[in-house]
This record gives structure tokens, C-alpha cells and sequence, in this order.
């Protein structure tokens, strides 16, 4: 039957992971791996407790039903007071016994009081309905049929809350045993039983036998059915409720991380931007940034600015290693954003050695700027301690200066969050004119001062020298105290540091894991599961009450009261369509129930023919036939399918598909639903098809004529084909996943049919056969036991269809709940994208990763866990790289005004925009915007070379060039290459590229001069470009913060800075490699560089049409040798990027 995969062709593995989640063993091994096992056995108590309250109301009814028909009904009532006090008082003390059901402190206690009162409620029940018989044989000489015998059969499975399916069983096969011994010691003996052939009497008997062991099947059969809905829907419930804990607990994390990068005022219109362009990526298949047209720039006029450096920072970054750094830096800057916090200070970002940040941001302050010269005072006291405690050589300038700023965040990707304007200027020259150990004031500051509280001293000679100081007429002032700081504010961990994060980012919980969860978990959970509804009939509140019980929820306002369907259609519909994974049980008991009823009819025949045998076959072909379809799966799964390299032949596939066809589509379920409750009825009309009523009634006149005992076996039983109906009502309600109103409506029908024949058809054979009391028409007692199993059947199947709709609810909330995690998760990993590379934050393609790919989603969700996973284990996150390429890109001739900043908005986007490309194969990070100089990095990411050599990456451009950069380098050198220096050239290419957009954007400002002033055009742009070995992490407490570190940075930013106007300046190691891959360099010759003194540095070689000059043709082009070194360098108020 099944093949290995060598030789497989047109086959099929068997795919069972569907209807593996719909059976019982799998869900309860599902609870106890999640640990709810416990809460799972009280919520079916309460389960059980609901189908009890079913039962009060069905007994009574059908107690005071009974009592009523034999009251109106019967000719002599004086014989039936016996009957009537016995079923009274039997009703009284099954209702008063089980009542104690409903104390639930006292069954939580005493759990086995719900065996035990079920078991004394099912004796009573029989031995009232035996002893009324027993008693009117031996005393009135009538031979009763009991009354409820099957009715006590099926409460013992449906309603009675016997905890233990086995026990159930127990009960009530006890219970049939003692109802075939009442049957044979009275029934049989009046009907002449044993007065036939033996061969005769026993068939008759075994008919009897077979009725109880189906309803008994039926009973089990439920049992089964309900445990695995009621189980599915727990376990829904519980992942709902988990998720819905998370997502509360993510929405806050992810608003506190949004506002980590952007102030809440502009964070909120960006949130609700990425919740909204989640919400229709799937209509969109283009790139999604973080932002799109939103420009979020507010002007603050009353504020004050603090810039921050650290002294002797590059000295530190060359000379520690990369743990140490992470550490140290962190522990800084993180007590930096504490003392921000205490002293209600926004901080902006880093940049390298300088920390800068704004009071009077966020909200009006009048006090902002003691704010700002306390925090810098708290600053000097911290940097001071980190110096002693990690025996380093640092210290820190501050300048400080109140005034007016442009605050707010450009472009489309790695949003941060950034101030602009003349004061942010002046305040950055009062830091790097200051004097370490003090704070660098403005005389604007020092006027929103108490003087009387600091010691203040004369500005410094650098801050008198500085021109733009000199111009703007800024006098300034040293300035020192002492500052009261709160030392519950700063967490120290173990190292003695600053504690990783106060972030609390936990990881989202999954369906097939167990996991820790704190008390006030549990304690949610277990209160959520105290409220999930369990029952459509909101009566006996009040005895429940009466017990000190709370009264729990019962009824779900989205499902109608009466006909049970949801009250959107749509949802119902969708309930209505759902796939049927429990069909095989439905049809095992339709197999096992009609086997009966084959084998009862061909007892119950008088004369079998020839088309009644026919008609058996054919029934009993096809319900075998729909049995073998139905669990085909079931046991090639137990056979082979555990084992994933098994694949299956064509008939094998036929009939899985036939299977699953049948599993998903309700009308081909509903077919075959009809066709096995019209083959039911065909056996019904074969056994009354061969009574001759009009014979029947002939020789009952003739016996009472000739006084002589008329033969009742001459025609049908007529209570075996009462239990026959019953039977069938049974597992008509039974069946699974056909629609309620369905299953309803054929059942009356049904119904309707059989009390025809009772009372028309066949009313003189009902007539003559046994009753239930004295001098009751047994006709009438054949459509009581009918109608009663047609009224049980309906209150069971309403309550189970109340419990199947609440688990497809909860089913279709944790669907939606699942969705808004999802997009949640997504927003988190964007605004981790914005803090961290992306192969930290998320995907390794951060804006594939929303364009709807399920590949780019799944990996995006996973590698975020590497940043939150670090903080969850309170553990700083660091790497260090051999080779990074780092490049500084600065556009010229821009005034922080407003007009400047949407330029700056609008190259900012282009840029971000180019990077998509690069982000695609190479992974090319911007780190940062600094005023308007673009950071960015090439290397990051240790895995982009897979990219690249994947083959099914489409080719483009920028993937040709790098393998033909390559190839030129492998043929121009014999020594084994870093496969990773590649970068160099990706990064060369990406500064092109820059170069490229900037002209492209000044060609279409230049084409609409009408509507633009032209003094708003962008001139040009210097590049540096430096390679490597770099360090990166993340640092900061409350504003988590990605840098990176190193040699690289420091000279990257130093060749922009010394740079030309329209070149691409870099060191002379980034030439050597930039050579090797088949693109010349200029020698520019020895250039001062702060920090490293005189360097020979290069000038990438770039033709008219910004293109790479190759080595082999640059020797011809002295032109453009001369074109270069004619072009002057950047103006002096350019600085560098790694200032001490």
C-alpha cells in the first residue's frame, strides 16, 4: 500500500495533523502539556452541572407529562394512584439528591458526590419504574412494559455528571441488566417468549439485548463527542485568553518602545500610520516603509538644549574590548537617561561621544532650563563614578542654551527622533568649546537661573574665539553645584552597573508549549475560566444562589436565544461551513445502529422476501462502505503515517481525497446524513410492510369470540419498533456537525411519520400490545415514549449545539486575536527595526517583511527574539565584526529653518528609498541621520553573502556588478581573499548611488523653478568612507540605543569632514581593496586627520556620468586627475562626527 519517496510518482503523503487535533487523546495530552489539565476537569464539572440543570427541567416535565396522560387517558383511575405517588416521589428524591450538586465548595471538596448521587438517582428512577410493574403484576395481574428504561439510559450518559466515562458505562449497563431481568421474569412470559422454539425465544430476547447496548452506544458515543468539543473549545479559550494577555502586555511594550525613539505626541500618528498600512498589506504588494507622507516636525519655542561629550571617547573605542565597551557605554549612557527621566529631560540620541537632549520638550516646563543644568551637573557626578569604578581616562564637556527648536523625524526608515534650529547650534558650540568637569551656559540660561544656587565662572577663551559665538553675540559662563539625585532611580545590577533595560519585553507564548506564568496569570486565567459560558438556559440562578454559589455566566448574547444561531450571519455561515474531523465517529455509531437494525429486522420479519434482503445488503453496503472511507485515514496513520517519508499509491490518494471532500463540504455530510436515516426507515417499513393488520384484527375478534389466546407474534413487536424509532431520533440529534434546525426538522418529520402509523396505520396492533400502567391505551403509550426521547434528545442537542457554537466563537475570537498579535508583533519588530539592524530587530529585508510574504513574516518574527531574548535575560546585546564598511554622506548649504528641513525630508526619503535595493541582497544599514549628514554601514549582517549566492535571487544590476568586482579581484590576486571585503565595493556603490539620487532630485527641483524658490536648491555632498573592524550593541535604559564603535567610525567620519564637495573621499586601506575590485583611486596625498595626525587618503575615481573609472583606463584621463585636486575642501564650520 505505501511506497518510499525514490520510487513515488502521482502520489500522496497522508496528511492526518487536521484530524489528529479532534481526538481525545491528543487534546488531553495538549492540556496536560499546558498545565490546565486541573482547570479543565472544574470547567467540565461545571459543564456537567449546566447538563444537570437540563435535566431538572426535562424530568420534571416529563414526570408531570406522564401523570397527566395516564390521569385523562385512563379508564379506571383508581388503579393509577400507585403509579402516580411512586413516579412523585421518586421525582422528589432524585431532584433532592442531586441537588447537593450544585453546592460547589462542598463538590470541589468531595468530588465523588457526583458519582454517588447519579448512581442513587439512576436506581431510584429504576427501581421505581420495576417496582410499579412488579407490583401491579402481582397485585392486579397487569403485565407492564417499563416506562423508563431507555430515558434512564440516556440520562445516565447525557446529563447525569458521572465524572468518569467509564463509570458511566458501568452504570448503565448495570442499569440494562436490570431491565432485561425485569423484562424476562414478567414481559416475556406474558407474550408466550418462551412457549416458541428456543431458537425463537432467544432471537427475541437478543432483540431486547441489542436496543439497550445501542443506547448505551449512544451514550458513549456522546460522551466522546462532548469531551472532544468541549476540550477543543477549553483549549481555545486558554490560547485566547494567553493571547490576549500578551497583547496587552505587547501594545504597552510597544507603545513604551515607540516612545523610547519619538516623543508620544509624534510617536501616535506614526503608530496609528504602521497599524493601518499593516492592516491593508495584503492589498498592496509594493515595499512599506516606516513612514510614508507624514512629515512630524513641531516647532517648540520655549525649550533648552544639552549637548554632552565625552572626553577621550576615541581613545576608549581603540583601546577596549568589545564587551567592556558595551558595558561601560551602557552604564553611561544609561545613567544618563535615568538622571533625563528624574529631571523630566527628552532625551534625543547619541551620536558616538555626544549625548544631547532637550527640556521643555515634551510638555511646557517654565523651569527647563534648571532641568537642563541640573541634569548636567547629575551627568559630570555619573561619568565621574564610571571613571573610578572602571578605571578609565574620561570626562565630559556640556554646553547648554535655551531658545527656540525645530524637533521632529525625517525620512521613511530608521525613524529617530532629532531637533533643529540656531539654538541646537549654538548649544553644540557651547560642548565643544566648554571645559570638562563643567557646564557650558549661554547668558539667555543663565538669566531663567537662580545664580545663588551654583558657582558660576567666565566662559571659556575657544567660546570668545568662535566666530558664529562671536556673530550671535553669546556670552557665556562656566558652571558648577551640587545636585540632589534619587537613588532609587538608578537599578545597579551584579557587575554593580546600570540594569540592562527598563523595558520589560517578554516573548509571545505558543500553543504547544507549557510555560512559566507568574501568580497574577494564573490568577487571570483562572478567573477567565470562573466566567466562559457553559449553557444556553439561564434558569436555577437563583437555586445556585441559594448554596452561596456565585451565579456563573450561561448564555452569549451573540448566539439568538431560541433558534441558537449566531445573530451575524456571516458568522453563521461560517460555522455552518467548517470542516467535520469527528465524521468518523458519526458514522462508526450510524455503522454500529444500523447493524442493529438489520439484524432486528430480519428477527422481526414474518415472511423475508426477496427485496427486503436486497434492501439489507444495499443498506448495509453502504453504510460499511461510508465506515471504510470515514476511518481509511484513521488507520493508515496507525499503520504508516506517523513516519513523514511514506507516500501513498492512487487508490490510497482517491480515497483520502474522498475523505476530505466529504470532511469539508456540508451538503455532501447532509446527503449522506439523509441517506442513512432514509436506509433506518426502509428497515422500519420492511418490518410493517409483511403485517396484515386486517387479518391481526380479525383473529383478536375471533379469539374473543371463541374465547381462545390470540397469537400476538403473528404480527410485528410493536415496542421493538418503538425502540427501533427511538434509536433512530437518537442518532438522528447525534450526528455531528449537521446543522441544529436540520437535524430538528427531519426528526419531526420523522416523528410526525411514526405517529401516523400508531394512531392511524397500525392502531389496532399498538393496541394490543403491552402498556405502561393500568387501563392506559398502549398507542398512547408508544407516542408518550417518543415524544419524551424526541424532547430529551432536543434539550441534549440544543445544549451541546450552545457549547459547539461557543468553542467555534472562541475559536473565531482566537483567529482575530491571533491577527492582532500578529500585527502587533509586526509593529514591534518595525520600531525594533528603527533601534536595531535588521538582522536584530527583525527580518534580514525589514520592508519585505510587510509587503505580505509569509517567508519574510515568519522570519521577522523569529530573529526579533535575539534583541528581546537578551533583555529578557537581562543580558547587554553586542557583536563585533572583522569587516564593516562605514560611510558618512553630508549635504552642504542647508539652514536648519523649516523651508531647508522638507528639502532635507525629501533627499532624506529618496535615500531611504536607494536603501531598499541594498537591503534586498547587501545589507546596507543607515545607523543614523545626523543633522544632514546620512550614516550608513555594510557588513552588519554576517549572513548577506547567502543572499547573494542563493539562485533564486533575481538577477539585477548591483548583484552583476559585485560578482564582476569579484572576478577582477580573484584575477588580480593570487592570495586567498576575506570572502566579506566585498562590502568595501557595496558600500563604494551605495555612496554612487547617493551621488546619483542627490542629482536626480536637484534636476526635478531645478525643472519646477516656478514653484519652487531657487535658493532652496541643494548644492552637493562630501563622502567618507572608512573599512574595518567595528563594535556594535545596544545601550541606553529607557531609550534603547544601536551604535557602533571603532577605528572605522572615527575615520569614516573624518573622511567626510576633510573631505571634497562631490567626491568620495576615503582612507588608504579602503583604496588598496576598492583597487582590488577593479575601481581606481586617487592618492590625494597626506591629510591632517584629528586623532590620527597625517594619513595618505584617496579619492574614489568617478567619471562625468558617476560612473567607477576603472584601474585599466584611469592612467588615461589626466583631465580628470586635474578636476579633482582643483575642487576645494568643505567649509570650516563642518564637523566631524568623532569630536573629543
Amino acid at each position: 500500500m505505501p511506497t518510499s519517496r525514490r520510487t513515488s510518482f502521482k502520489q500522496c503523503p497522508l496528511n492526518y495533523a487536521k484530524e489528529r487535533r479532534w481526538e481525545p487523546d491528543y487534546l488531553k495530552v495538549k492540556c496536560t502539556e499546558l498545565g490546565v489539565e486541573n482547570e479543565y476537569m472544574l470547567y467540565q464539572r461545571r459543564q456537567r452541572i449546566s447538563y444537570l440543570r437540563v435535566f431538572y427541567i426535562l424530568h420534571i416535565l416529563a414526570t408531570l407529562f406522564h401523570c397527566i396522560m395516564i390521569l385523562v387517558f385512563c379508564a379506571h383511575n383508581g388503579l393509577i394512584v400507585f403509579d402516580i405517588a411512586v413516579y412523585v416521589i421518586a421525582t422528589v428524591l432524585i431532584l433532592s439528591i442531586l441537588s447537593v450538586n450544585f453546592n460547589e465548595e462542598y463538590v470541589s471538596s468531595n468530588p465523588w458526590i457526583l458519582t454517588i448521587t447519579s448512581v442513587l438517582s439512576a436506581l431510584i428512577l429504576v427501581s421505581a419504574d420495576v417496582f410499579q410493574g412488579t407490583y401491579q403484576y402481582y397485585k392486579n395481574d397487569w403485565m407492564l412494559a417499563t416506562s423508563y428504561d431507555t430515558y434512564t439510559i440516556l440520562i445516565i450518559y447525557m446529563f447525569l455528571p458521572i465524572p468518569s466515562l467509564l463509570g458511566a458505562v458501568l452504570l448503565g449497563s448495570a442499569v440494562s441488566v436490570l431491565f432485561i431481568t425485569y423484562f424476562m421474569k414478567v414481559v416475556a412470559t406474558r407474550f408466550h417468549y418462551f412457549s416458541m422454539s428456543e431458537v425463537d425465544a432467544y432471537n427475541q430476547i437478543s432483540v431486547d439485548v441489542i436496543h439497550y447496548f445501542c443506547f448505551n452506544l449512544l451514550g458513549v458515543f456522546f460522551r466522546i463527542i462532548n469531551e472532544i468539543v468541549v476540550r477543543s473549545s477549553f483549549l481555545n479559550r486558554h490560547q485566547y485568553i494567553m493571547e490576549k494577555i500578551w497583547l496587552r502586555n505587547a501594545r504597552i511594550q510597544e507603545k513604551m518602545l515607540l516612545d523610547s525613539i519619538i516623543p508620544p505626541q509624534i510617536a501616535k500618528p506614526i503608530q496609528e500610520d504602521i497599524k493601518s498600512r499593516l492592516a491593508r498589506k495584503g492589498d498592496s504588494l509594493r515595499p512599506t516603509r516606516v513612514m510614508e507622507q507624514i512629515m512630524a516636525i513641531q516647532i517648540h519655542p520655549e525649550v533648552t538644549v544639552l549637548y554632552a561629550d565625552v572626553v577621550n571617547y576615541t581613545h576608549l573605542t581603540t583601546t577596549v574590548n568589545v564587551e567592556k565597551l558595551v558595558r561601560l557605554l551602557h552604564d553611561l549612557y544609561g545613567r544618563f537617561d535615568m538622571a533625563a527621566t528624574q529631571f523630566e529631560v527628552q532625551r534625543i540620541k547619541f551620536l558616538g561621544d555626544c549625548y544631547y537632549c532637550v527640556a521643555g520638550l515634551m510638555r511646557p516646563n517654565p523651569d527647563h532650563a534648571k532641568c537642563c543644568v541640573n541634569l548636567g551637573l547629575s551627568m559630570i557626578s555619573h561619568i565621574q563614578e564610571v571613571r573610578i569604578q572602571n578605571e578609565v581616562d574620561i570626562d565630559m564637556r556640556i554646553g547648554i542654551h535655551s531658545g527656540s527648536v525645530i524637533a521632529g523625524v525625517i525620512g521613511e526608515a530608521k525613524l529617530q527622533f532629532d531637533i533643529w534650529g540656531t539654538d541646537v547650534t549654538i548649544a553644540n558650540l557651547l560642548e565643544s568649546t566648554g571645559a570638562p568637569g563643567f557646564v557650558h551656559i549661554s547668558g539667555r540660561t543663565l538669566s531663567q537661573l537662580d545664580a545663588d544656587q551654583y558657582t558660576i565662572f567666565p566662559g571659556t577663551e575657544s567660546a570668545l574665539a568662535e566666530p558664529f559665538l562671536r556673530e550671535k553675540n553669546i556670552r557665556t559662563y562656566l558652571l558648577t553645584g551640587e545636585v540632589n539625585m534619587d537613588p532609587d532611580t538608578y537599578r545597579l545590577d551584579s557587575w554593580g552597573s546600570l540594569s540592562v533595560s527598563a523595558l520589560d519585553i517578554s516573548e509571545r507564548p505558543e500553543f504547544h508549549t507549557h510555560f512559566a506564568t507568574d501568580d497574577s496569570i494564573n490568577d487571570e486565567l483562572r478567573e477567565e475560566f470562573k466566567n466562559m459560558p457553559v449553557s444556553g438556559v439561564e434558569l436555577f440562578k437563583s437555586w445556585s444562589a441559594c448554596f452561596g454559589r456565585k451565579t456563573q455566566p450561561t448564555a452569549d448574547p451573540s448566539i439568538h436565544k431560541i433558534c441558537l444561531h449566531f445573530n451575524d450571519p456571516h458568522l453563521e455561515w461560517k460555522y455552518l461551513m467548517q470542516s467535520d474531523y469527528m465524521f468518523k465517529y458519526s458514522i462508526l455509531l450510524a455503522w454500529c445502529s444500523g447493524c442493529s437494525l438489520i439484524y432486528i429486522q430480519l428477527i422481526e420479519s414474518l415472511d423475508p422476501c426477496d427485496i427486503c434482503i436486497v434492501i439489507n445488503f444495499f443498506a448495509f453496503f453502504c453504510l460499511t462502505a461510508l465506515l471504510l472511507i470515514a476511518w481509511y485515514k484513521k488507520i493508515c496513520w496507525w499503520m504508516y503515517g506517523r513516519s513523514d517519508k511514506i507516500l501513498f499509491n492512487k487508490s490510497n490518494c482517491r480515497i483520502f481525497r474522498l475523505h476530505d471532500k466529504i470532511v469539508r463540504h456540508l451538503t455532501v455530510r447532509v446527503c449522506i446524513y439523509v441517506l442513512i436515516l432514509a436506509s433506518y426507515f426502509s428497515l422500519i417499513v420492511l418490518i410493517m410492510v409483511n403485517c396484515n393488520w386486517e387479518e391481526f384484527q380479525m383473529n383478536d375478534i375471533e379469539s374473543k369470540l371463541y374465547h381462545y389466546e390470540m397469537d400476538l407474534n403473528m404480527c410485528f413487536h410493536p415496542w421493538v419498533v418503538t425502540n427501533m424509532v427511538a434509536l433512530i431520533i437518537g442518532v438522528s440529534f447525534t450526528f455531528a456537525r449537521i446543522p441544529f434546525m436540520v437535524k430538528t426538522v427531519i426528526t419531526l418529520c420523522f416523528t410526525i411519520v411514526y405517529m401516523v402509523i400508531i394512531f392511524f396505520q397500525f392502531d389496532f396492533v399498538f393496541h394490543h400490545s403491552a402498556t405502561i400502567n393500568p387501563w392506559f391505551p398502549s398507542e398512547i403509550a408508544h407516542g408518550m415514549r417518543i415524544l419524551i426521547t424526541l424532547f430529551m434528545m432536543y434539550l441534549k442537542e440544543r445544549h451541546s449545539e450552545f457549547n459547539n457554537k461557543i468553542g467555534f466563537e472562541w475559536s473565531v475570537d482566537l483567529t482575530k486575536k491571533k491577527q492582532d498579535a500578529d500585527e502587533t508583533n509586526q509593529s514591534i519588530t518595525i520600531v525594533l527595526n528603527n533601534i536595531l539592524p535588521a538582522h536584530v530587530g527583525g527580518s534580514g529585508v525589514p520592508w519585505l517583511s510587510l509587503t505580505g510574504s509569509h517567508r519574510s513574516i515568519s522570519l521577522a518574527l523569529s530573529t526579533v527574539k535575539v534583541y528581546i531574548r537578551n533583555l529578557a535575560k537581562h543580558e547587554l546585546y553586542y557583536e563585533e565584526y572583522k569587516m564593516v564598511s562605514v560611510m558618512f554622506a553630508s549635504l552642504t548649504n542647508f539652514e536648519m529653518d523649516l523651508r531647508h528641513l522638507r528639502i532635507l525630508n525629501e533627499i532624506i526619503r529618496e535615500f531611504d528609498r536607494l536603501l531598499i535595493h541594498y537591503q534586498e541582497y547587501y545589507v546596507v544599514e543607515k545607523i543614523k541621520i545626523v543633522g544632514c549628514t546620512y550614516m550608513a554601514a555594510c557588513g552588519l549582517d554576517v549572513n548577506y553573502a547567502d543572499r547573494v549566492n542563493n539562485w533564486l535571487a533575481k538577477r539585477d544590476s548591483l548583484l552583476e556588478e559585485v560578482e564582476q568586482a569579484q572576478r577582477t579581484r580573484k584575477s588580480s590576486t593570487k592570495e586567498s581573499v576575506e570572502s566579506h571585503e566585498e562590502v568595501v565595493f557595496v558600500m563604494a556603490t551605495f555612496a554612487l548611488d547617493l551621488m546619483r539620487t542627490l542629482w536626480t532630485v536637484k534636476k526635478s527641483y531645478e525643472d519646477l523653478q516656478w514653484h519652487y524658490d531657487r535658493s532652496l536648491i541643494v548644492g552637493d555632498m562630501a563622502i567618507g568612507i572608512s573599512s574595518g573592524e567595528v563594535m556594535a550593541g545596544v545601550v541606553g535604559a529607557s531609550h534603547p540605543h544601536y551604535d557602533i564603535w571603532g577605528s572605522p567610525v572615527n575615520m569614516a567620519s573624518r573622511m567626510y569632514s576633510t573631505g571634497r564637495i562631490g567626491h568620495i573621499h576615503v582612507t588608504e586601506e579602503t583604496a588598496l581593496l576598492l583597487r582590488e575590485f577593479g575601481v581606481d583611486c586617487i592618492c590625494r596625498g597626506m591629510t591632517f586627520v584629528k586623532g590620527a595626525g597625517r594619513i595618505p587618503t584617496y579619492f574614489v575615481a568617478i567619471d562625468d556620468d558617476y560612473h567607477f573609472v576603472p584601474v585599466t583606463q584611469w592612467s588615461q584621463t589626466s583631465d580628470r586627475r586635474r578636476s579633482v585636486t582643483g575642487l576645494g575642501l568643505l567649509t570650516d564650520s563642518s564637523s566631524s562626527y568623532e569630536d573629543d
